[in-house]
């Protein structure tokens, strides 16, 4: 759809790119993307999302000061959806960094950004659950909150009320692509962790287990004598993996890793991939009815580890069903015991929805 004149969206386009012109010449367009981000370092450095940026051929930061400068992509990591970029600034102010293992479930939390172009809109709501896990970023603890997030604020701070950065608001659920009460961003010590790899090393390394995992139903843990379902899964074992060489089988139940306690299956991935590249993890696992202890050194996470992240935008489907799938990865189909078939990854309104299918149904 057309912009409307004289929308600040309008206007934030029209300063930048010019007049759109009525393409008589038959010229494309060039794509344009709006999103946040926020000043980490007194001497340039900023965060936002890797998405915001991803295949810019130009970035251009706008300041609060309305200063423009155009941007050097230092490095960016799709698998964490971050990115750093640098300008060539003086008179930057850093916005101070808090701790998000500190925020409490209910806690007002404040999110900056420019939503439409809106430049410099607050929205506040509370943290609705930390640790979250999502089927295309299972290396992210995401803090969910009910936040309005909208197209603009990606890559834009997420504050606690004492004005301390806590997270990087990166993502919103939603079935018709508008806010619906679901929003999550990236904690910031995840973010800076990934920031500081980016700008060392241009890359991240991420641990590697070598495992597919699912959640342990309430059925599953009747049958292994547990009072109560907790754990991670092991589906299947990759070969030559980490977890192959320590002895680790399909059917152990991981409960713990490095002394955290591993609730759902969704926590066992960021507690793995922070850990350092030879680092002999213990494992705290239940095999059968007895609890073992296990070390695996942890080896560096490949491209492809037998189950890849879901490509943002990548998702097919057809508008008809009003859903989004994804193939099953390598490995998947095999551990639940069919020959093939696809994950829903996207629900919006349509047949599906009303059939009955939730998001992570596996249609054979």
């Amino acid at each position: 759809p057309q912009i409307p004149r004289g929308t600040p969206f309008d206007d934030f386009f029209r300063h930048f790119f010019g007049d759109p012109g009525n393409g008589r010449d038959g010229s494309i367009a060039p794509a344009r993307s709006l999103g946040s981000g926020f000043i980490v370092s007194a001497d340039g450095y900023l965060l936002t999302n890797h998405h915001v940026v991803d295949g810019a051929d130009e970035i251009i930061v706008r300041l609060s000061d309305r200063r423009e400068f155009v941007a050097e992509l230092v490095g960016s990591d799709a698998r964490s959806d971050v990115a750093v970029l640098k300008i060539a600034a003086e008179g930057l102010q850093p916005l101070k960094m808090g701790d998000p293992e500190k925020l409490k479930v209910g806690e007002w939390v404040v999110a900056i950004g420019s939503p439409f172009g809106f430049e410099h809109s607050v929205t506040a709501g509370i943290v609705s659950a930390k640790g979250r896990s999502l089927p295309s970023d299972s290396y992210v603890p995401f803090i969910q909150t009910d936040v309005a997030i909208n197209p603009g604020n990606s890559g834009g701070p997420l504050f606690n009320l004492d004005g301390e950065v806590v997270g990087i608001n990166s993502q919103i659920y939603s079935g018709t692509g508008g806010f619906m009460g679901l929003s999550f961003a990236i904690p910031i010590d995840v973010a800076m962790g990934v920031s500081d790899q980016l700008r060392d090393k241009g890359y991240v390394v991420r641990g590697w287990l070598g495992v597919l995992i699912q959640d342990v139903t309430r059925e599953l843990a009747e049958s292994f004598g547990m009072e109560q379902p907790q754990g991670a899964l092991i589906a299947k074992v990759l070969p030559d993996s980490p977890a192959e060489k320590a002895g680790l089988q399909v059917g152990d139940i991981v409960l713990s890793y490095q002394g955290e306690k591993v609730v759902y299956s969704s926590d066992l991935p960021p507690l793995v991939g922070a850990s350092k590249v030879g680092e002999k993890a213990k494992l705290v696992l239940l095999r059968g009815s007895k609890k073992k202890t296990l070390r695996v050194t942890i080896e560096e996470l490949p491209e492809q580890d037998g189950a890849p992240p879901t490509p943002r935008g990548k998702a097919r489907g057809g508008d008809r069903l009003g859903l989004g799938v994804t193939d099953l990865a390598e490995g998947q189909a095999e551990a639940m015991g069919i020959a093939g078939g696809v994950v829903v990854r996207e629900l919006m309104d349509g047949a599906g929805a009303e059939a009955g299918l939730r998001r992570g149904d596996v249609i054979v």
